[in-house]
C-alpha cells in the first residue's frame, strides 16, 4: 500500500508541474502576442487613425511596445511607412497629423503625415 501511495503522489505531482509549465507557457505566449489594431482618433468625418503593427522595445525609457500607424477611410487602408510610435498622434489640420518616431521607448523627431498618402516628412523646428 505504501508503494501505491508513493506512486500516486508522484503521478499527481508530475501532472501538477506539467499544468504549471503549460500555464506559464500560455502566459508568455500571450505577452508576446501583438496587441489588436486599435482606433486612436478620427480626423475629419470619416478618416480613422489606427495603431496596427507592434514591436517590443526597451531602452533608457524602460520596456514598451511601439506601434505602427495606419490611415483608414472606408475600405481604403494607407500604412504610414517606417514610423513606429509610443504615443498618440496629434491632428494638425484636415490633411495632416503629427506623430513622434519612437526608438528605445523614447520619443524622437516629430513627423508630419499626409492623411491622403501616408507619407511622413520630418518636421523642421
Amino acid at each position: 500500500m505504501t508503494r501505491s501511495v508513493l506512486l500516486g503522489a508522484a503521478v499527481v505531482g508530475g501532472l501538477a508541474c506539467a499544468e504549471r509549465r503549460e500555464a506559464a507557457a500560455a502566459g508568455q505566449a500571450g505577452e508576446a502576442a501583438a496587441p489588436a489594431d486599435s482606433l486612436v482618433m478620427m480626423a475629419g468625418d470619416s478618416t480613422g487613425i489606427w495603431f496596427t503593427l507592434a514591436r517590443p522595445d526597451s531602452g533608457i525609457g524602460g520596456r514598451c511596445t511601439e506601434r505602427a500607424i495606419e490611415i483608414r477611410r472606408g475600405a481604403a487602408r494607407v500604412p504610414v511607412p517606417l514610423l513606429y510610435t509610443g504615443g498618440a498622434p496629434e491632428i494638425v489640420n484636415d490633411t495632416t497629423i503629427r506623430a513622434r518616431l519612437w526608438n528605445g521607448c523614447r520619443p524622437g523627431d516629430a513627423y508630419l503625415v499626409d492623411l491622403r498618402t501616408g507619407r511622413p516628412v520630418r518636421e523642421r523646428p
